[in-house]
């Protein structure tokens, strides 16, 4: 399912966080956000999936305006996976964990039927936490619990997945694996990525934000240019392709603020 964002304005406070952003994203895609802190990254995202109302602008999954749409329309097409938000889990399993993503299908009475068990069953297995469904989800190690929420988030078997810093505090094998899942899962993605390297290392495109605005959207080393990376982010780096096809940043030793 393909998103699109256009022309976005958003403002807290009275003071504008994102200026005319646009971006999109195919069907299938795993596109990255990225930038430096307090660019808007997160802003966007919360705007994506229904949380932060936009002060002008559309954004759309698949051909309607999220905003247009009930929120539980909307919970269908579209899940996120979020930085510390297993929200109450206190003596919740893994399994149990992972078939609260289908709350978005249920009406107010809804139970679980034949093909939410296989939904769960099915986001349970893809995620590779089989082994973990009868473990308290408290009990879990960092990289099982985005496994996990990773989980929860295909059982609603959504058209849209929107990710913030899925890598965030996981050892350097936990990273690559979940990225690894992520790129597996073919659902249309939206990630935004603090370490650029993890982002070239997954992304189909890049959307790089500055100071509220698109500073660069295309492929990986289409944008993450020398120049690019030196009025953005303030280091001098080159980007290339290795043998391997995995696109690596090679940094100077010193910042540009040391120059």
């Amino acid at each position: 399912m393909d998103l699109t964002v256009d022309r976005l304005h958003v403002v807290l406070r009275r003071r504008p966080i994102l200026r005319d952003v646009s971006l999109d994203v195919r069907t299938g895609d795993v596109v990255g956000l990225v930038g430096p802190n307090g660019s808007g990254k997160s802003t966007l995202l919360r705007t994506v999936y229904r949380s932060l109302r936009p002060a002008d602008g559309v954004v759309k999954v698949g051909e309607d305006d999220v905003w247009e749409l009930s929120p539980r329309t909307a919970a269908r097409r579209t899940a996120a996976v979020l930085q510390d938000t297993g929200g109450n889990t206190t003596g919740l399993t893994v399994a149990e964990i992972v078939a609260l993503g289908r709350a978005p299908h249920h009406g107010l009475l809804g139970r679980d039927g034949p093909s939410d068990h296989e939904a769960v069953s099915d986001a349970i297995d893809r995620c590779g936490v089989r082994p973990l469904a009868d473990r308290e989800y408290a009990s879990l190690s960092g990289g099982e619990r985005q496994r996990v929420l990773l989980a929860r988030a295909l059982a609603q078997e959504p058209g849209l997945l929107v990710l913030d810093e899925p890598t965030n505090h996981l050892d350097v094998r936990a990273r690559f694996e979940l990225l690894d899942l992520i790129r597996a899962t073919g659902v249309t993605t939206l990630a935004v990525l603090h370490d650029l390297d993890l982002a070239a290392r997954l992304c189909d495109r890049l959307v790089v934000l500055h100071d509220g605005a698109v500073a660069a959207a295309g492929p990986v080393l289409e944008v993450l240019t020398p120049d690019l990376l030196a009025d953005v982010f303030g280091v001098r780096a080159h980007t290339e392709r290795h043998a391997d096809g995995v696109v690596r940043l090679t940094y100077a030793a010193r910042p540009l603020a040391h120059d």
